[in-house]
């Protein structure tokens, strides 16, 4: 897949003409001027009124006083209940001042993978790119992130991994209000997004998904469990422990099992039981605080995804041409304003199926990466090259901060540099 905007070229010897030398001799010589009456002017040193929004982290600041980690009774295991959380954390933060500021939107993300190596000659390579583009939106939006690839609890594992992972970083994490799970195989293709946490103030689990599909048809493709938002709060370590009690290591395992099978006609696994949870508790304690979205792709499915990735490209550049501020070469520390400038350009894009705005996450979910045991709906070589186009598109919008691009989309390792004020 190769894209290159129509109006950019480079200029030949024969699109110059002879006025357009001498103007130029003209403009660098005035230039030439301006240099040396600059060098020769003493520096003025400027004031900022500017404020930090933040203070820095005290990261060498605990004091001496009790908290929940002092309790003996205290564990981050599943088989250890916690109580009282709330009142427990806002402690801690109040002990933690450095830590309070925007306390309630600061997210942690969560991945992970396997300790051993992929059985696919390919799954570590995908794997590692996997993970560099987490950590790339991280730095991009000043978000922490905590890669685990080992098993917290031998009696979960698999899919259900991630339940006793995300708890664990819940309490590891009280200066963090929200938990992102998302799973190895899922990448941001939109690097400018962000979760509209604002939406979110009435509920504490959010996935995407198909309300009709869950709550009518008893699907459980009705939602994905490979990326969610799960509120660091005592509702969520209740949930999680009422999650768990439907994996193999409780003793209701069996019973649950059967459950899931009649209602959903699908194995037990992770998403089943959640979809179980949203299904039967939608008007109850849990249920009311649990939301489906619908509105962008927190987790995009990779099959609908893929293929349009070039027009939509060749639609930015398009808004670009003509947004003079929107192609200004920046540091990426403050890529954000970029994304907020280009939003009213995005107004008629629609978001999800049929869009073309860039999708937020996209996830290769049936492709097993590292396992190399596709789907076989797939084939091996679909999935790589997908995988390649969707890692690549994310990384243009990374490396234009640094002056490069992948022409094309296939290519991994091939970048050129990017000329001033492109794509004009």
């Amino acid at each position: 897949m190769v894209f290159a905007h129509a109006n950019w070229r480079k200029p030949t010897l024969r699109t110059l003409d002879r006025p357009s030398i001498f103007l130029a001799g003209a403009l660098s010589a005035l230039l030439i001027l301006w240099v040396f009456f600059f060098l020769s002017t003493p520096f003025q040193p400027t004031t900022c009124s500017c404020t930090r929004p933040d203070p820095a982290f005290n990261l060498q600041f605990d004091p001496p006083v009790s908290t929940f980690y002092d309790d003996p009774s205290f564990g981050y295991t599943l088989d250890t209940r916690i109580t009282n959380y709330d009142f427990k954390r806002q402690t801690w933060l109040k002990l933690h001042p450095s830590f309070q500021p925007k306390s309630g939107t600061r997210v942690l993300i969560v991945t992970g993978t396997r300790s051993t190596p992929c059985k696919s000659r390919t799954g570590d390579h995908f794997l590692l790119r996997f993970y560099r583009n987490k950590v790339d939106y991280c730095r991009i939006h000043g978000y922490d992130i905590f890669y685990n690839n080992v098993l917290l609890d031998p009696k979960m594992p698999s899919c259900w991994a991630k339940i006793p992972t995300v708890r664990a970083a819940m309490v590891a994490h009280p200066e963090a209000e929200w938990i992102w799970w998302l799973d190895e195989d899922a990448a941001f293709t939109d690097m400018e997004f962000k979760i509209p946490f604002e939406k979110y103030k009435d509920y504490n689990f959010i996935v995407h998904g198909w309300p009709r599909e869950v709550y009518e048809r008893k699907s459980w493709l009705g939602l994905n469990a490979g990326s969610f938002l799960i509120r660091n709060c005592q509702w969520s370590l209740d949930f999680l422990d009422s999650w768990a009690d439907m994996g193999p290591r409780s003793a209701n395992f069996g019973k649950w099992a059967g459950v899931l099978s009649d209602v959903f006609r699908h194995e037990s696994d992770d998403q089943t039981a959640l979809g179980y949870l949203l299904l039967k508790d939608h008007q109850k304690w849990f249920g009311k605080k649990m939301l489906i979205e619908t509105g962008y792709y927190l987790e995009g499915y990779w099959v609908s995804i893929v293929d349009t990735l070039k027009n939509i490209t060749e639609r930015y550049l398009e808004i670009e041409t003509t947004a003079a501020m929107l192609r200004r070469r920046h540091a990426e520390k403050v890529s954000e304003r970029y994304g907020v400038l280009r939003e009213p350009s995005l107004k008629d894009a629609g978001n999800e199926f049929g869009s073309w705005r860039r999708p937020f996450v996209t996830h290769f979910a049936g492709c097993q990466p590292c396992n190399g045991k596709h789907n076989p709906l797939f084939t091996g070589e679909g999935c790589r090259d997908a995988m390649n186009k969707a890692l690549n598109f994310a990384d243009n919008q990374v490396l234009r901060n640094y002056g490069f691009v992948h022409r094309n989309l296939s290519d991994t390792s091939g970048v050129s540099p990017l000329p001033f004020d492109y794509p004009v």
